[in-house]
């Protein structure tokens, strides 16, 4: 599920973290968001493990993004852990780097953009027992665009797509993945 908010309106459990990095940029800019929700077999004490280590993340990222987490490892995952990638967007090389700004094992943790493509990327993941012995994995992910009117047109044609693409090739290598580490 995909809205677009005008700045600052966010949700109440994110809201003052968002407007702290936004106060440091342009005010007025659009603030996308992207839902995910995704049922994954196992408790959440039985596949946070597999969120808690960084390198899943070149797994569970299209090939083609040629993603690479170049954080020296191993990564200990906690609050204030830098993780630096790099990867590929339509044939350009880019450099990311997020912050850990939340870690509940089991419950959630938070991840937020210092450095990369966007003007704010901020993702929330959640983990909740769904009362069958399973999992219910939500995603939320707070982004702007760079470049004013220039970036929401990339965003339109390309950008929002491209997430889409992403976050459902994740879906499937997730669920693949935790169950043949579970076989």
């Amino acid at each position: 599920m995909w809205s677009s908010e005008p700045s600052p309106g966010t949700g109440a459990e994110d809201r003052s973290v968002i407007r702290g990095r936004l106060d440091r940029r342009s005010q007025g800019m659009r603030i996308h968001v992207l839902h995910r929700e995704q049922r994954l077999a196992g408790s959440p004490a039985e596949v946070f493990p597999f969120f808690g280590d960084a390198l899943n993340l070149e797994a569970i990222t299209p090939p083609l993004l040629r993603f690479e987490v170049i954080t020296p490892k191993p990564i200990p995952m906690r609050v204030g852990t830098i993780i630096q990638y790099r990867l590929r967007v339509h044939g350009l090389q880019v450099g990311w780097t997020t912050s850990i700004q939340e870690w509940e094992p089991g419950v959630r943790f938070v991840d937020c953009q210092i450095r990369g493509p966007y003007i704010l990327w901020h993702h929330t993941h959640t983990f909740e027992d769904d009362g069958a012995g399973g999992t219910l994995m939500r995603d939320t992910v707070r982004y702007a665009m760079p470049f004013g009117i220039l970036g929401e047109i990339a965003h339109r044609a390309v950008v929002r797509r491209d997430l889409e693409s992403i976050f459902a090739f994740r879906a499937e290598k997730v669920s693949a993945l935790l169950a043949a580490q579970s076989s």
